[in-house]
């Protein structure tokens, strides 16, 4: 007999922090993987097992307050991803939630290699060189870096403004967009869509991260080891690509732990001013364009895509 919810709840919270801390090999499991999936593509910055908690008190009628700090969708969708997940969670093995808790996979450490081979053309790496390991000489404190991360209303070629930054006089706030996320590094401020979202090293993050580090260089396509692959993805989701533009900042920076409580990278805002972007009504066209233009890149034979595109089409 399952035991009482708030019982059942109490003892989740518990173990599933000492999974934590003995940091349990579950990545096998259906659940773990379903769950990291889900955070990579609809929601990543979100503190699972306390959404989980308050959503199975409320699917059994013993609180009405609301599920922490997220839209209460983000729990029915995740319900509604998985069959059976429901029963599962209410009715199942403790050890469940804990599974499902375990959300967020770690792309930090293989972005973070990944990403020095795409700042520059292949074969030539930056001067001063950068370190695979020890990011200290990364951020602000190199011209490369800098360059990418430097906020769209400030010049990085202004020498003052160089200083600022690397001594963090100047601080970045999440909501000042760093220039990499615009085609050919250039922001236009008459057209601020302007190659927005539709940056060379977004495109090959995206494709490390979900469709294998290989087809990086090579055609558009979902190999059979891929995350998308593996979970049937035939389309660019909106909370993938704020995930990955959040995941190519981090890499790019000279922080050396991801924490979405950052104060310095401020990953959560930043996280969350493109989700809020891309869920804009007012930017429904622009976002629809460019939601399409994303999966004609990564999955060109995707299902998703209802209508052929032209050769000349500007989606391609």
């Amino acid at each position: 007999m399952p035991l009482p919810a708030m019982l059942r709840v109490s003892i989740v919270l518990q173990r599933y922090i000492l999974a934590r801390v003995k940091r349990r090999k579950t990545s096998s499991n259906p659940l773990v993987l379903h769950g990291r999936h889900f955070g990579w593509t609809v929601f990543a910055l979100c503190n699972y097992p306390a959404l989980l908690t308050a959503g199975i008190l409320q699917l059994e009628e013993l609180q009405d307050s609301p599920i922490e700090d997220y839209p209460a969708e983000v729990f029915m969708e995740l319900i509604d991803s998985y069959p059976g997940l429901l029963a599962r969670l209410t009715d199942g093995e403790e050890e469940d939630i804990i599974h499902v808790g375990e959300l967020l996979g770690d792309d930090t450490k293989t972005l973070k290699s990944a990403v020095l081979e795409w700042l520059m053309p292949r074969g030539q790496p930056p001067i001063p060189p950068l370190s695979q390991n020890i990011k200290l000489d990364h951020g602000f404190n190199h011209k490369v870096t800098g360059r990418l991360l430097c906020p769209t209303g400030l010049e990085w070629s202004n020498a003052e403004t160089k200083q600022s930054l690397k001594s963090s006089e100047t601080a970045v706030c999440g909501d000042q967009w760093p220039i990499f996320l615009y085609t050919g590094y250039d922001y236009d401020p008459d057209d601020p869509w302007k190659g927005l979202l539709r940056s060379e090293i977004l495109i090959f993050g995206f494709k490390h991260v979900f469709t294998s580090p290989s087809s990086v260089d090579k055609e558009p396509k979902a190999t059979r080891s891929g995350n998308a692959y593996m979970h049937g993805m035939k389309s660019v989701t909106k909370g993938s690509l704020a995930y990955i533009a959040m995941q190519i900042r981090f890499s790019l920076s000279s922080s050396s732990v991801f924490s979405r409580t950052d104060t310095v990278m401020d990953s959560e805002n930043f996280y969350h001013s493109i989700l809020d972007l891309l869920e804009d009504p007012d930017e429904i066209e622009e976002v629809a364009d460019l939601m399409t233009w994303w999966t004609c890149r990564v999955f060109p034979n995707s299902s998703s895509l209802q209508h052929s595109i032209s050769k000349n089409s500007a989606l391609l």
